[in-house]
C-alpha cells in the first residue's frame, strides 16, 4: 500500500494529475486553489518557522489548518466567505490524499471535517438605476481610454456578466446582427447568450471600430485590454469602477456607496430587471444560475418591490400604510505554485 510524506510531490500530483487531467477543472478553480496553498506556505514559514522545502504531512494537521484559517481572517482580513473558500480547497486536497495514502486516513478525515465558519447574512448590495447612470456619466468618452471604460462598464451592467466573463470576452463573442447578443462562458465553462440592447450594441460597434477590433484577424484578441494589449484584470477593472464612483460620490453621496465591487454591477442589473417586472426564470438564464433558487435572492432582497406590493394591498382595502422611519522557501514548490495559471 502506498504511503507518502512528500507534501510537494503530492501537491503537484493534485494539481497536474487530479485537477487538470482527471477533473478538468476550470482555470478559475485552479487559480483559486493555487492561491490557497501559496498562502498556506506563507503561513507555515512566517508563523511556524517551517520553510516550504521542509513541509511534510507531519507538519500539516488539523490544528495547523484551523490556525491558518484564523490567520487568514485576523491578519489578512479575509471575509468569512473567502476563509471558507480557502478551507474548501484544502478539504479537496485531503480528500484526494485519502485515495493516495489510506494509511493516514484518520489525519485526512480530521482535516476534512473542519467545519465551515458561519458568518453574518448580510444584505445584497446593489446600485439604483440613478446611481449606475451617475457613475457612467462621469466617463469622458471623447478619449480612447474613456470610450473603452464606458463601453466596458456599460457592458458589465447590461449583460449582468461576472467579472471574469467580461475579462475573457473576445470580439467574436459579440453577434453584430440582430438579434444582438454577447456569448458568455461562466462557471464550469457553461455557455450562455445574453441579449444586448440597441444602444449598447451601438456603443460596442463604435468602440470596436475606434480600437480596430472589427477587422479580420482580431476575432480572438481580448475585447478589453491594457496598454500592452493584454486583457484586463479584476483589480484593474475594480480600479476603473472606483475611479468614476469617487467622482459620482462627490455629486451625489447619498446614492453612491463607499465601496463598490465589479460584482455590484451584476447584482444591480438583476435587481433592475426584477423591478421592471421581468420573470425570475429569464433573470436566471441571463445571469447563468443553475437553479432558480439562487436567483430568488434578488426577490427576497427587493424591499422596494415588497413595499409597493404592500401598499397596493392596503389601498385595495382602503387602508393607508403608516410612514416607515429611515436607517500569501522552497523555490521549486513556490515556483510550481506560481507557474500554475499565470
Amino acid at each position: 500500500m502506498k504511503t507518502s510524506n512528500d507534501f510537494a510531490y503530492e501537491l503537484q500530483s493534485f494539481f497536474m494529475d487530479y485537477l487538470v487531467r482527471e477533473r478538468g477543472s476550470s482555470v478559475h478553480t485552479i487559480r483559486a486553489y493555487r492561491d490557497t496553498f501559496t498562502l498556506l506556505l506563507d503561513y507555515l514559514e512566517s508563523k511556524c518557522q517551517v520553510s516550504p522545502d521542509q513541509v511534510t504531512f507531519d507538519t500539516v494537521d488539523r490544528s495547523v489548518i484551523i490556525a491558518f484559517q484564523n490567520w487568514l481572517q485576523d491578519e489578512h482580513q479575509n471575509s468569512v466567505c473567502t476563509r471558507n473558500q480557502r478551507l474548501a480547497a484544502i478539504r479537496s486536497f485531503f480528500k484526494f490524499m485519502m485515495y493516495e495514502d489510506p494509511t493516514r486516513m484518520n489525519q485526512w478525515k480530521s482535516i476534512c471535517t473542519i467545519p465551515m465558519k458561519k458568518g453574518p447574512t448580510g444584505t445584497l448590495n446593489y446600485l439604483t438605476v440613478e446611481a449606475v447612470k451617475t457613475i457612467l456619466e462621469q466617463i469622458d468618452a471623447s478619449t480612447n481610454a474613456g470610450l473603452r471604460n464606458l463601453t466596458m462598464l456599460s457592458l458589465l451592467y447590461n449583460s449582468g456578466a461576472r467579472i471574469q466573463e467580461l475579462i475573457d470576452l473576445r470580439p467574436l463573442s459579440i453577434r453584430k446582427e440582430k438579434p444582438f447578443v454577447v456569448e458568455l462562458f461562466g462557471k464550469g465553462s457553461k455557455k450562455r447568450l445574453v441579449p444586448l440592447e440597441d444602444a449598447m450594441m451601438e456603443l460596442l460597434l463604435k468602440y470596436m471600430k475606434r480600437f480596430g477590433l472589427d477587422v479580420h484577424g482580431k476575432e480572438t484578441h481580448p475585447l478589453f485590454y491594457n496598454t500592452w494589449g493584454e486583457k484586463l484584470t479584476n483589480p484593474g477593472i475594480a480600479y476603473v469602477i472606483n475611479k468614476y464612483a469617487s467622482m459620482a460620490r462627490i455629486l451625489n453621496p447619498d446614492i453612491i456607496p463607499k465601496k463598490i465591487s465589479p460584482h455590484v454591477f451584476r447584482h444591480s442589473r438583476a435587481m433592475h430587471l426584477l423591478q421592471a417586472g421581468v420573470n425570475l426564470v429569464y433573470i436566471r438564464d441571463i445571469l447563468g444560475h443553475v437553479s432558480i433558487q439562487t436567483t430568488e435572492i434578488y426577490a427576497r432582497a427587493d424591499s422596494k418591490q415588497k413595499r409597493e406590493a404592500l401598499e397596493k394591498a392596503y389601498e385595495s382595502v382602503g387602508i393607508t400604510e403608516p410612514d416607515v422611519k429611515q436607517w500569501e522557501r522552497n523555490p521549486k514548490l513556490r515556483e510550481l505554485l506560481k507557474s500554475i495559471c499565470k
